[in-house]
């Protein structure tokens, strides 16, 4: 059976990332990140894109109740998106890689990858939002790397794009989600130079 499109989305996404990881300078860890978080704490949030999906493959659910990706944000922003316990996991994460993070991190894509090869695209996922297809959650984990792998380019000062396919599924999430948000005039008319975008606008904040 053909393999979907989306697994590859994903290894890309997730090779990406090693590559940005392996950027990091040996003393570059304990830098400053993204908001109150380290280089560390950052690249400890970010894996958990893939070690999260590692345990709820391995904690199937019963039925599906999130049948999207965009429903999945709008739920987690609802129930399990506190800024400070979002923080709070970051920087245990972060602490979780251990003396060699970047090694840490290429163990758990290993890992993650091989495991994935192990499941079938419609094993239900048992997430705290509800049960979810694992190839609709997919889509979910390559946003995630392909957000934070930008943010951590820009930390470290690495000018590198994420590739194509990972990132027409980040901005088709976004598009989404200033849908369901109901701000898509506020970003077609910011991308198309015709005003700045409102303060603080954040589509998953």
């Amino acid at each position: 059976m053909k393999a979907n499109p989306m697994r590859t989305v994903f290894r890309q996404a997730v090779d990406y990332y090693l590559f940005l990881v392996d950027q990091v300078p040996v003393d570059g860890w304990e830098s400053a990140g993204l908001g109150v978080w380290t280089v560390r704490d950052l690249v400890g949030h970010t894996s958990r894109a893939m070690t999260t999906l590692e345990r709820y493959c391995n904690q199937p659910g019963e039925q599906v109740e999130v049948e999207t990706p965009v429903s999945y944000f709008l739920r987690a922003m609802e129930s399990i998106a506190n800024p400070e316990d979002v923080a709070e996991r970051g920087r245990q994460s972060g602490q979780d890689l251990g003396p060699d993070p970047a090694e840490t991190v290429r163990e758990i894509a290993g890992r993650v990858l091989v495991g994935l090869e192990q499941v079938s695209d419609d094993l239900v996922l048992a997430l705290p939002v509800g049960g979810m297809r694992l190839i609709d959650y997919l889509p979910t984990r390559i946003f995630e790397l392909v957000i934070h792998g930008l943010d951590l380019a820009s930390v470290i000062g690495v000018a590198n794009e994420p590739p194509r396919a990972p990132t027409e599924v980040t901005l088709h999430l976004l598009s989404d989600l200033a849908l369901e948000s109901g701000k898509p005039a506020d970003l077609i008319l910011a991308v198309t130079g015709r005003r700045s975008l409102p303060e603080g606008f954040n589509l998953v904040g």
